[in-house]
Parts: C-alpha cells; structure tokens; sequence
C-alpha cells in the first residue's frame, strides 16, 4: 500500500466519472486499462465515503481484495451513490456537490485477545481500522470514525451494535476482531 498522488488523482477520477454515468444513464464507464498504472489493476480492497456540504451522502466498500482496484473503486462508488440503504440515490442536480474519499486498505490481520480490557489496550485510536465478526454478523469502522468516537470503550460498544450484536459482545469469547490500516485520499 501507498499509492502515488498520480494513482489517487486516477482513482477520484475513476469513482467521480462512474457515479456520473450511473447516476445520468444507469450504466458504468469503459475503463481504459492501458492508461492505468500497473499498481491499480492489482486485486484491492477499498471504501468510497460521499459527502455533500460535509455531510455523509453514502460509504461503501470491500473489506478483502478480490478484484482489480479500479473495479472494486468504481463499484463501491456507484453502491456508495445509488444503493447506501441510509441515504436516498445521489441525484444528477448533486453531482457538482459531492465529493469523494477514497480509503485504499491493507489485508485485515486477526487481533488476538484474551479479554475485552486486553482488547481496548491494543487499540491504537485513530491509527487502525476494525472488524467485529461472530457467526455470520460483521461490520468495520474506517480509521476515520474514531475522530467521532475517540473513547475505545464506546467505540467497540458501537462496532457490536453496527454488526447487529449486542453492546457488550466484547465480553464473550467468541468475538473476532480484526484490524487494518488505510490509506486515505480526497478530491482537491
């Protein structure tokens, strides 16, 4: 990870030029592949967050590579725009508002702990992403929500219940916990 200003400016361009066509025409562009750096067209995980006047408009994305960074950036920006369940479809009238971040993410790595206290104590606020996951529940927080919830506490308490588990989860034995880092680039 650690893609070059060229590769981010690409890949704004990539997510701003397919939320257009989906939203305008209900189709996705032809991506030029010859024109891409070599490092966009290796497999990447990736979000795309839209906020309109500093708002969140929709954030969607991938938690592990499996396809092409630029596919996963264009798909998660036209879901992102069209299909965030918390936010009606981006309209063609917002399209000049909206701006776009994209968060380009590392493989999540298992966060062995041996109790919920041990857990808060190799959080590192602000620094990593996190996954929660029991059964078939799972749900993340970018790095970016811990400047909305710096306390690690309230923090893993909202994870669980993002994930559909119960606040306390983080108290039985059976909770995965995962952790990623990113990194981060908007538009200008």
């Amino acid at each position: 990870m650690g893609l070059r200003p060229d590769e981010q400016e690409a890949l704004i361009k990539l997510a701003r030029e397919a939320i257009a066509a989906a939203v305008r025409d209900r189709t996705s562009p032809t991506i030029n592949l010859g024109s891409l750096p070599e490092e966009l067209l290796r497999d990447g995980a990736s979000f795309v967050t839209i906020t309109k006047d500093g708002a969140l408009r929709g954030c969607i994305g991938s938690l592990e590579a499996r396809r092409p960074l630029t596919e996963d950036v264009q798909q998660n920006a036209v879901s992102a725009a069209l299909h965030d369940p918390r936010f009606p479809p981006v309209t063609a009238a917002e399209l000049e508002e909206l701006r776009i971040e994209i968060s380009v993410l590392s493989a999540p790595e298992l966060l062995d702990h041996e109790s919920e206290d041990d857990l808060r104590a190799k959080l590192r606020p602000g620094g990593d992403g996190r996954v929660v996951e029991s059964g078939f529940k799972r749900a993340t927080f970018l790095p970016q929500v811990w400047e909305k919830i710096p306390d690690p506490h309230l923090f893993l308490q909202q994870l669980c219940l993002k994930a559909g588990l119960s606040a306390n989860a983080c108290q039985r034995g059976d909770l995965k916990v995962f952790t990623y880092q990113v990194q981060k680039f908007e538009e200008d």
